[in-house]
């Protein structure tokens, strides 16, 4: 397994504990069907690849590349994002069937919809999240054609 795998596993099974952890604490205060909340995943998901990206690239050192920079982030932002969805997938359909429900109620009260819509949502804003901040990381952490410039 080369390095940039290596890296992006252990940084995306981290990324997607800290989404998983930072649920649970917003359950146990209550505050886990707050929609605005959610917008703290994106912090979450944007320290993860930006510190995967950092670390792949003191790691890599000269043989660092745009792309391979790019795909450690999004390798690492999809892991956590699944594993974050298949945790969400336990958590609504098994063990607070309730939570869905009530989500189901305020977002589709006009639609008759499932609980795999929720999932899908989780699915989208994460891989999409991903893609954005890998792009958006990468403009930092790309080597510049200035060679004053780069570090």
């Amino acid at each position: 397994m080369n390095t940039s795998a290596k890296i992006s596993i252990k940084y995306g099974l981290i990324t997607a504990i800290l989404l998983i952890v930072y649920f649970l604490v917003l359950k146990l205060v209550g505050w886990h069907n707050n929609p605005w909340l959610r917008l703290f995943n994106g912090f979450i998901m944007a320290f993860g690849i930006y510190t995967v990206i950092k670390q792949y690239k003191l790691v890599s050192g000269n043989t660092f590349t745009y792309i391979n920079g790019f795909k450690t982030g999004v390798v690492t932002g999809f892991l956590a994002t699944f594993v974050f969805a298949l945790f969400m997938s336990i958590y609504m359909f098994h063990l607070d069937v309730e939570f869905k429900d009530t989500l189901l109620r305020e977002w589709f009260k006009d639609y008759d919809q499932g609980g795999g819509i929720l999932i899908f949502i989780i699915l989208i804003e994460g891989l999409s999240s991903t893609a954005i901040l890998s792009l958006t990381f990468m403009q930092i952490f790309k080597n510049s054609k200035n060679l004053s410039e780069n570090k």
